[in-house]
């Protein structure tokens, strides 16, 4: 039937086509630590499915949103494996990310023509940092509370702006429920848009200058030359 239904799609809009073109493309001889950027995407799309799940019973409210992690642990189906899978990739997720970019930055891989992209991965580890910081608070436990008030503390530091940028990212003086609403929005809805977003532009940018090769392989392809 699938077969059916592939033929269909194929004889009139070309699929296979349109895939052979955008989807399927050699790559350069790599290593092992090429593979650190499609681990950090297979980590993200683990956030996206696990998160999803967890919002069907997390509320956010500082009355509830303990215990619904607490329901969400212990009485939901599999709700602690899916809350184990979304902490700890979450952790994965920014340590291969950072592993990432660091074999970009040694190996060089960031000089033209892939500037551009340098600077939308580094925008993507930004907001993944961001990501992170913003869904810790939401299980207000005693350690996300405090974790929470120390980090806002950070912005209070920047010359004549600082308060203004505490109070904006708190929604007040105090961690109240304007924090944890605001925490929330972000962590939903607006950072994985905005990652999202600058995903797509990396990897349209990926497509279109290719995967640089390691410089091992230059290094081996210069000696041949001379």
């Amino acid at each position: 039937m699938f077969q059916k239904i592939w033929n269909f799609l194929d004889e009139r809009y070309g699929v296979w086509e349109l895939v052979e073109k955008d989807l399927l493309k050699k790559v350069p001889p790599l290593n092992w630590t090429y593979y650190f950027g499609g681990a950090t995407l297979f980590f993200f799309q683990v956030q996206v499915i696990s998160g999803i799940l967890l919002l069907i019973y997390y509320r956010p409210t500082i009355e509830e949103a303990y215990a619904s992690v607490m329901n969400i642990t212990n009485n939901i189906p599999f709700g602690w494996l899916v809350r184990g899978f979304h902490a700890w990739g979450a952790n994965l997720m920014i340590i291969t990310l950072l592993l990432h970019m660091s074999r970009v930055f040694y190996q060089g891989s960031y000089k033209n023509p892939r500037e551009l992209n340098w600077v939308v991965g580094v925008g993507l580890l930004s907001s993944a940092l961001v990501f992170s910081f913003t869904g810790y608070l939401l299980p207000w436990t005693q350690l996300s509370y405090w974790a929470t008030v120390v980090g806002t503390e950070i912005p209070a530091a920047v010359p004549y702006i600082g308060p203004y940028l505490k109070a904006y990212i708190r929604g007040g003086e105090e961690i109240t429920q304007y924090t944890l609403s605001r925490f929330f929005a972000l962590h939903v809805v607006i950072i994985p848009a905005a990652l999202c977003g600058l995903l797509a532009l990396h990897l349209l940018i990926v497509r279109e200058v290719g995967i640089s090769e390691p410089v091992s392989e230059i290094k081996k392809r210069e000696r041949k030359q001379t």
